[in-house]
Parts: C-alpha cells; structure tokens; sequence
C-alpha cells in the first residue's frame, strides 16, 4: 500500500491566538494546489479553535499538542480527547520528548524542572495513545533516544522499547493508521539535524519493531516522520529517505514561507516516488 507522507507543525508554546490565525491565512495561499501529501498543524491550545476557523474548507488538518487521557474529570489544566474533537482537531502530538522530560540540553534551566512537572513516560504514553484511539484522534507518537543512550550505542534499543511499551495492547489494524515521528532528542531545537542516511536506518529500525511486534500490514502501512531541527535546507534530503514518510517540523513551522517550501518539497518527492 501507497504511504501518503505527513507534513505536521508544532508549534510549541508560541503564538497568540491573533497571530495563529495570521500565520494560517499567510500559509494557506501558498501551498494551494499542492497534493500528494498531508499538512498537519499543531497550535498551542489557546489557538485551537480559531485555527480551526481559518482553516476553513482547506485539506490542512488541525491537531493538538497534547492530551489526557481521561475524558472528563478534576484533572486542572488538562484537555481530554472529547474537547480535543469538539474544536476539530484530527490528530494529536503524544509523547513529544519535551513531554517526557528527555532534553538534549541539560544544561537549560528551565527544561530539568519541566521534566520533573510534565513527567510522561511509557506508560503514560501508551493511556494517551489508546485514549486517542478510542475516539477517533490519530495519534502522533514521538520516540528518540537522548545523546548519551546514542554515544552509548543504545539507540536501536530504545526507540525499539519505546514504540513496544508506547503501543502495548494496541491492534495491529488501529497501528496501521497511526503516525510515528522519530525525534532524537539531541536534534530537537538544536539546529542538529540526524545525518540522512542514519535518519533512515532507525526510521527502517521502528519499522521492523512494528513488523516483528505487530504483523507486515501494519509495518507497511504506519507512517513514519523525521522531526528534529527540519528546516527548508534539509527537507528534501531527509524526507526523500526510503523509509521516510515526511516530517514533524518545530521551529520552521512558525514561518509560512519555510513551512510551505518544507510541504512543496513532499509534494515533489511524493510525485517522483511511490513508497510502499
């Protein structure tokens, strides 16, 4: 079966609800009547319902950072996957290593205390992932290893375990439909890209944890991005990979001209090449 590579903007914790909506209407124009690839975009919460608005009838799709798993509930500050569907959100970010506390740079002050407050894990994960499921949301699930688990040769190890623990007690036919991104977590927000070539190796690596644990239907037809320092310069040598199925793209997103170049560049890899 044919994949249909992803183009998905996170757009972390920046941009008002004015702003939102203004880099929506910049994007829009520029990527029309280009095909062969879907265009994710992921605001802060605050902007989910007015990005939905200027999405209008496009084909971007709308997606949310994050979610609990629970559907209602004394759970202050979070969002369950009702909410999430109520504003039009079709897909959802879960386990982004900003999430689960595994940082790049440990030396940044504020991102250790982040990690002691967000704390997903595994397990956490995995609730997030079937939670998504049950409603119909598509999960993006993030994996990555940390600079020392690579310097340590230990990076196979952990993607593998993460994607077994993240998807425990999921069916093979839900895991077909889902999105994977691998994220080294030493690349995110550091300009650091993964060499193209290595890139592809662990992305073929999740793939035959998904073949082994959950069938070939399911390696075949689960999607897998690169997401790590992405940027418009080295967009076409990364999702042009084999085994890459586009990108989940950080700080480029935030710039319509960047962001629509990154889509520009699927959209011609997807008419050269039929990945299946």
């Amino acid at each position: 079966m044919a994949r249909i590579p992803m183009i998905a903007g996170n757009w972390k914790m920046n941009r008002t609800v004015g702003e939102a909506a203004s880099l929506v209407k910049e994007l829009l124009p520029r990527i029309q009547g280009v095909g062969g690839v879907e265009v994710v975009v992921c605001p802060p919460a605050t902007a989910l319902h007015v990005v939905q608005g200027a999405l209008g009838g496009s084909d971007v799709a709308l997606g949310a950072q994050d979610m609990f798993w629970a559907d209602w509930g004394a759970f202050t500050g979070l969002l369950g996957p009702p909410m999430l569907l109520d504003v039009g959100c079709r897909y959802v970010i879960i386990g982004h290593s900003e999430r689960r506390g595994r940082f790049g740079k440990p030396d940044e002050s504020l991102k250790p205390e982040a990690a002691r407050v967000f704390g997903d894990t595994d397990a956490s994960v995995n609730l997030k992932v079937k939670a998504a499921l049950r409603h119909g949301l598509v999960p993006i699930m993030c994996v990555g290893e940390m600079l020392p688990e690579r310097e340590d040769g230990r990076t196979d190890e952990v993607v593998s375990g993460q994607i077994r623990a993240g998807l425990a007690d999921v069916s093979p036919e839900a895991v077909a439909g889902i999105v994977l991104a691998y994220e080294p977590v030493w690349a995110i927000g550091t300009g650091m890209a993964c060499d193209t070539l290595e890139a592809n190796r662990v992305t073929a690596v999740i793939r035959k944890t998904v073949r082994d644990t959950f069938g070939a239907d399911a390696a075949e037809g689960v999607r897998i991005q690169y997401g790590g320092s992405v940027t418009d310069q080295n967009a076409h040598d990364l999702i042009s990979q084999p085994e890459i199925d586009g990108a989940l793209v950080g700080g480029a997103s935030l710039d319509a001209c960047r962001f629509a170049q990154i889509i520009q560049v699927a959209s011609v890899i997807a008419k050269n090449t039929r990945k299946s």
